[in-house]
């Protein structure tokens, strides 16, 4: 019986084909924008772990202002200074690296080129703790960042584009009104996760940046921590704690004005932050699976009454209730199904194109595929009931006389 009510399910889906098609339009849209969005979902958390991964397990980021999970604002403390890199330093154990950091954007000028690019100051230890490795030349030696030497490492963007085939150690760049030799350049990290070329890059001594660029005194934005293998990042954390209240006078039992976070911390609250956007995402493009559903259960109620005869013909030839039941629900939920795999197969099409063009991966997610076609098939039958119900619940004599 089920075989003969699937054929009879086809043969009218055939029957009209293009009114079928622009029945489950709604279906295809919601389910093909619900795939890419997970998809592209799924990809850039990847990409968030990937990147975080590349700073390392091990690595403290301290930053000004309370923590913003906890109602803490950025700009409401005071900012850091060297002295508290030096302080957490010297007081602090089980640190193997640890680098001040400051950036902001300025313009720079290579022989006729210039354009804006992100300036940053800060430490040799930028390297260990960043991972940020020089492919050419050297980083800063000590004397030259205690003495603020105008020398800087470059970005490979800034290698590639500025300066043609010239050799960029030796060569003189203009960092708003100071000139700079480069020293160095940078291995290519690529584009950031959420955009922006990393590789644009301009980096400086802190102390140069600090007096010659930014005009900022001793101020720094934020300190990089890595702690060694034998020690806890825990602990770590508890001491940098320590130091840094003790440093900004404050109380037993006041909040902290400022915030530290290990890579854990970073990755859950991106991961977090990204599946929430994707959920709420997806919850919108759903919109589009209620009204698909909503036209199958219209065009559903016009089929049942274009074919009030035939009803009224299988009912009297001893077709039961059950039976005319199941062959309008099949058809229902076969057009809904057909919708889900359009929609699928253009939602992996579409984010296959569009992963590589906001740089994340292609993640290929078979549960949401699965899930999507299951949930696609099921608003079929549920939108399809009610005319189901209807037809089965016709008079046999009444349908007969329909014309």
């Amino acid at each position: 019986m089920l075989v003969n009510t699937l054929l009879m399910s086809l043969r009218e889906i055939r029957r009209n084909l293009l009114r079928s098609g622009l029945t489950v339009l709604g279906i295809i849209i919601g389910v093909a924008a619900v795939i890419v969005i997970v998809t592209l979902g799924a990809g850039t958390t990847q990409q968030v772990g990937s990147e975080i991964s590349k700073m390392g397990s091990n690595m403290l980021t301290l930053m000004p202002g309370g923590d913003m999970r906890m109602g803490g604002a950025a700009g409401s403390a005071p900012p850091f200074t060297t002295a508290d890199a030096d302080a957490i330093r010297r007081e602090v154990v089980g640190i193997a690296a640890i680098a001040p950091y400051s950036q902001r954007m300025d313009q720079i000028v290579i022989g006729n080129e210039n354009r804006r690019v992100n300036i940053v100051g800060t430490g040799a230890e930028i390297s260990t703790v960043r991972n940020w490795k020089v492919v050419e030349g050297r980083l800063f030696t000590p004397s030259e960042e205690r003495s603020g030497k105008a020398v800087c490492i470059v970005g490979a963007t800034i290698r590639n584009e500025m300066m043609g085939g010239q050799e960029p150690l030796g060569a003189t760049v203009r960092v708003g009104k100071v000139s700079c030799e480069i020293i160095g350049v940078l291995e290519p990290k690529g584009q950031a996760m959420f955009g922006g070329d990393q590789d644009s890059t301009v980096v400086l001594p802190m102390r140069t940046f600090q007096r010659r660029i930014a005009g900022s005194g001793d101020k720094v934005g934020q300190i990089f921590i890595s702690g060694d293998d034998q020690g806890s990042l825990a602990d770590l954390k508890l001491q940098v704690v320590q130091v840094m209240r003790e440093r900004r006078h404050i109380t037993e039992g006041a909040r902290s004005d400022f915030n530290i976070m290990d890579m854990t911390e970073v990755s859950n609250v991106m991961q977090n932050t990204i599946g929430v956007m994707t959920a709420f995402l997806s919850a919108i493009a759903a919109v589009s699976l209620l009204v698909g559903g909503i036209g199958i259960m219209n065009i559903m109620l016009v089929s049942v009454t274009e074919r009030t005869r035939e009803i009224g013909i299988r009912l009297a030839i001893g077709a039961t209730e059950r039976e005319v039941l199941l062959q309008f629900l099949v058809e229902a939920a076969m057009l809904s199904a057909f919708g889900g795999l359009v929609g699928i197969t253009l939602g992996l099409i579409g984010a296959a194109g569009i992963a590589p063009a906001i740089n994340v991966p292609f993640v290929f997610q078979l549960l949401t595929i699965a899930q999507a076609f299951a949930f696609s098939g099921a608003v079929g039958v549920v939108f399809g009931f009610m005319p189901a119900r209807r037809a089965a619940r016709l008079n046999p004599i009444e349908a007969l006389r329909h014309e």
